[in-house]
């Protein structure tokens, strides 16, 4: 593999631009635990292992179960997910997908019967937010060391 670049190096206003999403996103009210079962669906399907790995770690540092986590690139036909996730995980999946269909008004409809329109806004920016990191890991080939 050729080495790479590295945005955060080369480009530090671009990464401090992203930085600026990411620290809305992680002030943002919604559960944590939700927040990384949504970052390890996008980079699942997205090939993210950089962030499949990370957003793994950290959901089990947060106390999220492992059957849950592994289960999650199959939560359509799994009992593992309480409604809330189903709804965010199909969200997740159609704005990952977002060119195969776009979003589908009954999910976006379901999310905001569930969360509001603040929150909707808010899950819509955390599926955004990692699907602009997966592209970045993806394309500079990031490869994630675990903390010790």
């Amino acid at each position: 593999m050729s080495k790479r670049i590295s945005i955060k190096d080369i480009d530090p206003e671009a990464y401090k631009a992203m930085m600026v999403l990411e620290n809305y996103a992680k002030n943002t009210p919604l559960n944590q635990g939700l927040k990384e079962l949504i970052k390890i669906r996008a980079s699942q399907i997205n090939g993210c292992a950089y962030c499949v790995d990370m957003h793994t770690e950290y959901a089990i540092k947060l106390g999220e179960g492992t059957r849950k986590i592994f289960a999650l690139s199959v939560w359509k036909e799994s009992h593992l997910f309480s409604e809330e996730e189903r709804v965010v995980l199909q969200l997740t999946d159609e704005i990952t997908f977002i060119s195969a269909d776009g979003v589908r008004d009954e999910t976006y409809n379901a999310v905001v019967t569930h969360f509001g329109e603040r929150n909707t806004a808010q899950l819509i920016m955390q599926i955004v937010l990692i699907n602009s990191w997966n592209r970045i890991a993806v394309a500079t080939k990031l490869l994630y060391k675990q903390a010790d």
